[in-house]
């Protein structure tokens, strides 16, 4: 009643085949359209291309959608006025039979709701900064503590406060796993200067640790921070900078809670004459790589 799940996920998933979970807001909230769509079925396409059923989640008509079709994603990018969903949102526009882009954390609900293990995202949500003042954290973190789905980013956005979001995962006992890197990569950059306790150097290293966590028992989600390739990756003191101005505007707006992220991502882009938007999608596309490989190794 409340989870729809594609004919062709579903297939996969009992036959025990690869399945990537893909959130909804970077559709609707995260880009302008007509390249909102062409991002998320190009997303599809790589992860098909790396043996992996692709599944982009979003709520339709008060239903819970694993695996939209390439219509219903036309749809997501066009239509106006679409929910952004966090978890405290999701009871309301499912009983009210409205439309909503998932998060981190609802994609997370979502997917486990479907059994889909691995899910592929641009960056989590976290601490965001002055935190310590306006106690705003995403519900991103509180899921990760919770939800069974492992989860490739290009660790959280920059607009963040990365060693709070990095206390925060720590407190909360969620690993935090460095694709080929000791350092959490910092959305637009490779470097954040901020040390990992775990490497790994392979999907299947990565999967041995997620089955691991689950067959233990140990409740949660993992982190895979994959940083993005350096040919697209923007230089730390340029976005820094970038970003402190955008804060500034936020400030000055009275812009806070769930549109501070819109917002700031949006300023970034304007303030970098799009260049953030076009490393956001080469990293998006770097992490679905990625989570299909990880996700193939899992299944075996």
């Amino acid at each position: 009643m409340y989870l729809r799940v594609n004919p062709e996920v579903k297939k996969a998933l009992e036959n025990n085949q690869p399945v990537v979970a893909l959130e909804s807001t970077i559709i609707s909230h995260g880009m302008p359209y007509p390249q909102n769509v062409e991002t998320a079925l190009n997303v599809e396409k790589i992860i098909r291309e790396n043996g992996a059923v692709p599944a982009t989640i979003g709520i339709i008509d008060g239903v819970c959608v694993a695996g939209m079709t390439p219509e219903e994603i036309e749809e997501f990018g066009k239509r106006k006025g679409i929910a952004k969903v966090s978890r405290r949102d999701l009871p309301v526009i499912v009983s009210k039979k409205q439309w909503g882009a998932t998060t981190v954390a609802t994609t997370m609900i979502v997917a486990a709701m479907a059994g889909i293990k691995v899910f592929v995202t641009g960056g989590i949500g976290g601490v965001h900064r002055e935190a310590q003042k306006t106690f705003d954290i995403s519900a991103d973190l509180q899921e990760l503590a919770h939800t069974n789905v492992a989860v490739v980013c290009a660790g959280a956005k920059a607009i963040l406060d990365l060693p709070l979001t990095l206390e925060y995962l720590e407190t909360f006992g969620v690993p935090v796993l460095g694709y080929e890197t000791k350092e959490l990569p910092s959305f637009y950059s490779i470097h954040s200067g901020l040390e990992l306790d775990y490497k790994m150097d392979s999907p299947k290293e990565i999967a041995d640790a997620i089955k691991a966590k689950w067959e233990m028992n140990l409740q949660g989600g993992v982190i895979v921070a994959n940083p993005i390739p350096e040919e697209y990756a923007m230089k730390e003191e340029e976005i820094n900078a970038v970003i402190e101005e955008a804060l500034q505007d936020a400030k000055a707006q009275g812009i806070h809670g769930k549109d501070t992220t819109p917002f700031l991502l949006a300023a970034v882009k304007e303030k970098t004459a799009g260049k953030s938007l076009d490393s956001n999608i080469q990293l998006v596309y770097n992490n679905a790589r990625l989570g299909a490989k990880i996700a193939v190794e899992y299944c075996k």
